[in-house]
């Protein structure tokens, strides 16, 4: 088995690594000790909220509040959380913990799962990760149990308040309130509201950002060029989304900053979304495909991507070079961006299409939105999800699969190409 695994490229490491991971939770989650007493608890149901949870995703086939027990809870947390982090990273992490040295196989593994360009300097940055993670996680469950010792005991509302924390900041959309409810009890409040959207974003921007943020000081001028995109389209997506938003459904401005946060690959929500305009929907839709940044915890095409996207749309539309923050966009940067958006929407259209096959009594607008959640990795639901058949979660759980490890990912698979051999005179070909 270690020869098998020694021999596939470090895409399959991770492909295989995430699916192991999945099936393990699917197994730990249906043990007796994980599913509260009267509950019913089906294995498509288990895989499903298994791979939700790995793929940090949140979408729900059962309620995790009514259906598992504490010790249950507990795995579902370990899921987001290593799903959140990426079973690269763990692995290294206990690797480093027994005092094991990583070798370049192990190296390179990493640095194709943080999606960096350099293996240089890989251990610290799998140090600085896991502080981070806890300093947030730890900051978030103190500021969430302020809140949630109000409604519930001291010892419930710290799990809760953990759990809540690692879910958010893992960009993870689940909750334990029971009954289906999400956060919709605490619409209005102002602490929670902020809390879960500050860790949603810093869990998004990716933790290359949140680095470069530390070291820079929060000065502008000594960022990158990557976290200058990163942070401006963030900002403007959450901005844009806010006031569209806030325009189309009967919300406050909370709640319309909230939704416009959470659906870049989070997944809570305060209001029944249920109830939303088709309007609304698609301004979600949209913000969902876009997704989270590239080295985050989150899913969807990245803002990155998005940008140089539309660089390279302006580019070719003004006969100008590609550049941005007082640098070029890399050449082969709009080729990339390109490639993944089409993959995507491949994804997306197909698995709509499957979907609407398989569920034909449902509304083509709730079938797209459903999807496009599980490919973002997102966890908003108009709350079609109970209800879809075994055919459609089985189709969700291998788009939420695409989703966390990228379509470009999947597409590269099973291909190992050593260089063309042949070369052709290039041809004519008219476009547009």
């Amino acid at each position: 088995m270690v020869e098998f695994i020694a021999k596939q490229s470090p895409a399959r490491i991770i492909a295989l690594g995430f699916a192991a991971l999945i099936l393990l939770g699917s197994v730990l989650l249906m043990l007796p000790c994980s599913v509260q007493d009267g509950a019913d608890l089906k294995y498509i149901d288990s895989l499903y909220t298994s791979t939700s949870a790995v793929c940090v995703t949140g979408l729900i086939a059962v309620d995790a509040g009514d259906t598992f027990t504490p010790l249950g809870q507990c795995f579902l947390a370990m899921l987001i959380q290593f799903g959140g982090l990426g079973v690269t990273t763990v692995g290294a992490s206990v690797m480093l913990a027994i005092g094991k040295r990583i070798n370049l196989k192990g190296r390179t593994i990493i640095r194709e799962a943080m999606n960096v360009d350099s293996g240089k300097g890989l251990i610290k940055l799998i140090h600085r990760i896991l502080i981070v993670t806890v300093v947030f996680e730890m900051l978030g469950a103190i500021l969430s149990f302020i809140v949630f010792s109000k409604d519930y005991s001291p010892l419930k509302a710290l799990g809760i308040s953990f759990f809540h924390s690692v879910a958010a900041f893992n960009n993870s959309g689940f909750d334990i309130l029971g009954n289906f409810q999400n956060l919709i009890p605490y619409k209005d409040n102002v602490l929670l509201n902020l809390v879960t959207c500050c860790l949603i974003f810093f869990g998004g921007i990716g933790f290359l950002v949140i680095r470069e943020l530390w070291v820079s000081r929060l000065r502008w001028k000594k960022l990158s060029m990557h976290a200058k995109v990163v942070l401006t389209v963030s900002f403007v997506l959450i901005a844009a989304g806010t006031i569209l938003l806030k325009l189309t459904e009967n919300i406050t401005w909370l709640g319309a900053l909230f939704h416009s946060v959470s659906a870049r690959t989070a997944g809570f929500s305060t209001y029944p979304l249920g109830t939303f305009s088709k309007s609304g929907l698609f301004v979600l839709t949209v913000l969902m495909f876009i997704g989270a940044s590239p080295a985050s915890t989150g899913g969807g095409i990245k803002t990155s991507t998005f940008f140089v996207l539309l660089q390279g749309i302006r580019s070719s539309a003004t006969n100008r070079s590609e550049k941005a923050f007082k640098y070029s966009v890399p050449k082969e940067a709009f080729k990339k961006a390109a490639v993944i958006t089409f993959l995507a929407l491949g994804v997306v259209i197909s698995g709509t299409y499957i979907m609407c096959i398989f569920e034909p009594h449902l509304d083509l607008t709730d079938i797209i939105f459903e999807i496009t959640s599980a490919f973002g990795t997102v966890g908003l639901s108009t709350g079609i999800t109970p209800d879809l058949s075994v055919s459609s979660k089985v189709l969700s759980i291998i788009i939420m699969y695409i989703g966390r490890l990228g379509p470009l990912t999947i597409a590269t698979l099973w291909h190992f190409a050593k260089g063309e051999r042949v070369n052709y005179p290039e041809g004519n070909i008219m476009i547009g």
